[in-house]
């Protein structure tokens, strides 16, 4: 590194010094502190870095951090250099800022933490930008130095009023509505939805996957009163199963590769034309769904008088790895971790471990964030393990502490009669030793609760090299 680890150290303690809500429960802010002008005039102290930059961007409740990875992944393969922003990052900053799946170099990041110490002035306090702000303006000036052909901007909370939607876009992406940060966004699927809807401009053609009547009313009628064209799910772009062989598959779509990981591929038809083949790396039909939203932008893109090649596309969706969400990080037995953290991300994971591994012998690994419906995951969780693990992540103050986890447990075990097994830890480490001492060759362990849990238990698992795949038993 052509850099000083103390320099390094020093840009990311600036970062990390900011007002930073990822630390904080949803209870201790409210809209009243996000403010676009904020952001606004720290990207006019910085020449408006965003202005210029073709940007995708990306809402939603869950699936946005996929459905950007797929797009950005198919652009850089049909040979578009193509810059990606997503967060939180699981286990180094610079994940959430890519540029053809490249993390900036610290050698790039002190720089512009340099540019903006140097040209922002504010004092060190609330009033200035807080570290989501710095970070996004970062992603814009790496994008627009490095004059990237697109930028995939991922939602950090909501729409309206998040930091990215400042952009000028060419296409607006929301993915799907369901219930997370209530307290922020509203207790209903149409006021969640218009608060996700505020990424919608004048005239910018929408993608979404939202399937609920009520969410589907409130972005047409968002996007009538802005004049965008809204291409819908099972409307205007449909995804079905696409089969190799005749063989009777035990779920639709999905086959097991010699190492006994289900792979799917799709076919997409969209209003411009119909796509076989296309392969899907991430597990779940709802990543499925999300692989048929992302490749129907793409074939927008190509009608566009942008040349992608199908089979471009087909290559980047192939290369697609996207660590923490339903990932398979040891083979066998497999352990799975997923950052799951509300009912509609818990029972996407409960579905995909159904279609996609027989295993009857589950064991759970579990911590949580003060903010969730933690009663609610741990209630559709119980059924399906016969041992649960209860612990607490160490990296954040938002943790649930582990006798709490126990006494909702016990309680929730009492009202359902269940009956699986439950163990307390202290930290992760302590849960996977336990985990270990309790599994057999046929057990499929399972980390979920939290994307800090899952962040903590990955890279205790694997370190910091994103590209192993344990083989063998950890």
């Amino acid at each position: 590194m052509g850099v000083s680890a103390e320099q390094y150290q020093q840009s990311l303690d600036y970062l990390f010094g900011r007002l930073n809500y990822e630390r904080m429960g949803s209870s201790k802010y409210s809209t009243k502190d996000f403010k676009l002008d904020r952001m606004q005039e720290l990207l006019r102290f910085l020449s408006n870095p965003q202005s210029g930059v073709p940007t995708i961007h990306v809402a939603g409740t869950k699936g946005k951090g996929s459905t950007s990875v797929m797009i950005a992944d198919m652009l850089s393969a049909a040979g578009y250099q193509t810059g990606l922003f997503t967060s939180p990052h699981v286990t180094k900053y610079e994940e959430r800022i890519l540029i053809d799946g490249h993390q900036i170099e610290p050698e790039q990041l002190i720089g512009f933490v340099n540019e903006i110490t140097t040209q922002v002035k504010f004092d060190q306090d609330t009033s200035g930008p807080t570290f989501f702000e710095l970070t996004t303006a970062l992603a814009w000036m790496h994008f627009n130095q490095q004059r990237v052909d697109f930028a995939v901007m991922e939602v950090g909370l909501g729409g309206r009023l998040d930091s990215t939607n400042v952009c000028e876009p060419l296409v607006c992406v929301i993915t799907n509505i369901s219930y997370d940060h209530m307290a922020l966004l509203g207790n209903t699927i149409a006021k969640i939805t218009r608060e996700k809807a505020g990424i919608i401009k004048p005239g910018v053609p929408v993608f979404s996957g939202v399937t609920q009547p009520e969410a589907i009313e409130v972005l047409e009628e968002v996007c009538a009163e802005k004049q965008a064209p809204l291409f819908l799910l099972n409307r205007d772009y449909f995804w079905e199963p696409s089969f190799e062989t005749e063989d009777q598959l035990p779920v639709p779509g999905f086959k097991k590769t010699q190492e006994q990981i289900p792979t799917q591929k799709i076919q997409v038809k969209t209003p411009w034309s119909a796509i076989d083949e296309m392969p899907v790396n991430l597990l779940g039909t709802h990543q499925a769904a999300n692989a048929a939203l992302a490749v129907t932008i793409l074939d927008y893109l190509r009608h566009q008088e942008t040349p992608i090649e199908l089979q471009r596309m087909r290559a980047g969706m192939a290369s697609v790895k996207w660590p923490a969400r339903i990932e398979v990080v040891q083979k066998s037995p497999p352990v799975i971790v997923d950052t799951a953290h509300n009912d509609a991300s818990i029972n996407a994971l409960i579905k995909t471990l159904e279609e996609s591994f027989g295993h009857q012998n589950r064991l759970l690994i579990f911590a949580a964030s003060r903010d969730k419906d933690i009663k609610e995951m741990l209630t559709t969780l119980l059924p399906h393990f016969q041992t649960v693990i209860l612990t607490q992540y160490l990296s954040n103050p938002r943790r649930v502490l582990v006798d709490e986890l126990l006494e909702l447990m016990q309680s929730i075990q009492c009202e359902t009669k269940n009956t699986s097994e439950v163990i307390v830890t202290t930290s992760p480490d302590d849960a996977w030793l336990r985990a270990k001492a309790c599994s057999t060759s046929d057990t499929l362990t399972c980390v979920t609760g939290s994307f800090f849990i899952a962040a903590e238990m990955r890279e205790l698992l694997l370190g910091t090299a994103d590209e192993i795949l344990i083989s063998e038993s950890c």
